[in-house]
């Protein structure tokens, strides 16, 4: 174990992100149930152990769109604010009635944009977070993708985990796909592509390297996932992307295993999260 994978044994605050792919079945796109119960396991676990965890949950449109019956990703923003409104009821629903089973409480904290360039709002979200982890709550964070429109809306999940660890000063951020973590080419397309290990800085080399998702159900590629690790490395906190196929995954990497791509924290003393919230 190297000494940038052994200091992840040692985080407190915890941002733990799950994309809509990790979350339902690839053949169907309904919620893969089995998987949400392990993962609502794993992190009541982690608060018992003495971390404090904030889960940002993509699914809410996913799940809108299966109870109405729509095959493909709409596309069309009142479909998506509909979907959207039907699917976060019932994936919090779900999510409280599986955090009770282990005698955990939860809380729903949705976001846009404008959330965060308000000032006084931004403050009001910071205190309100600081005071459900001291009260021992799991926040479940998403995108108000309900009011959301164009030019207040985060974009994706990667984006939004990125600026809650910025908000709460997290020293740790998972962001949990479809993928085993960055490789210097797309793996499915290109056999030569090397697995990256460790990202010690984010470069424009890195950046160019980047291709989005094509993903029907999730919103955020690997280009999203880099800009995720420079808000989230310049705030102060380590960043993991790994697959979610498997939630015992969340264990293995704060344990120090070698698993997923770890991009290193170097906190910038000048962070203002205004800097990142620009299209």
């Amino acid at each position: 174990m190297n000494k940038e994978r052994e200091r992840l044994q040692n985080k407190k605050r915890v941002v733990i992100k799950i994309g809509s792919s990790s979350l339902t079945h690839e053949i169907t796109g309904n919620l893969n149930l089995q998987k949400l119960e392990k993962l609502v396991r794993t992190l009541c676990d982690l608060k018992n152990q003495g971390m404090e965890v904030v889960l940002v949950s993509s699914g809410a449109i996913a799940v809108g769109r299966k109870a109405l019956g729509l095959i493909e990703r709409p596309k069309a923003l009142a479909i998506k604010q509909a979907c959207a409104a039907i699917g976060q009821a019932s994936l919090m629903m779900i999510y409280q009635k599986l955090f009770a089973e282990y005698n955990q409480i939860s809380a729903q904290v949705l976001m846009t944009k404008d959330t965060m360039i308000n000032d006084l709002s931004r403050y009001n979200a910071k205190n309100t977070f600081e005071e459900l982890l001291h009260m021992g709550v799991i926040p479940i964070v998403n995108e108000n993708d309900t009011v959301s429109t164009y030019e207040i809306e985060f974009g994706d999940n990667d984006r939004l985990s990125a600026i809650v660890s910025g908000l709460i000063q997290a020293d740790l951020l998972i962001l949990l796909s479809d993928i085993d973590g960055l490789f210097t080419d797309d793996p499915n397309k290109n056999s030569e592509a090397e697995f990256i290990d460790i990202v010690p800085e984010i470069t424009p080399e890195l950046l160019a390297m980047a291709k989005d998702s094509d993903s029907s159900v999730g919103t955020g590629g690997m280009a999203a996932k880099i800009v995720a690790a420079r808000i989230a490395t310049d705030s102060g906190a380590d960043m993991v992307v790994a697959n979610g196929a498997d939630m015992d995954i969340i264990y293995r990497i704060l344990k120090g295993e070698k698993i997923g791509t770890l991009f290193l924290a170097h906190k910038n003393k000048d962070f203002d999260l205004m800097d990142y919230l620009a299209k």
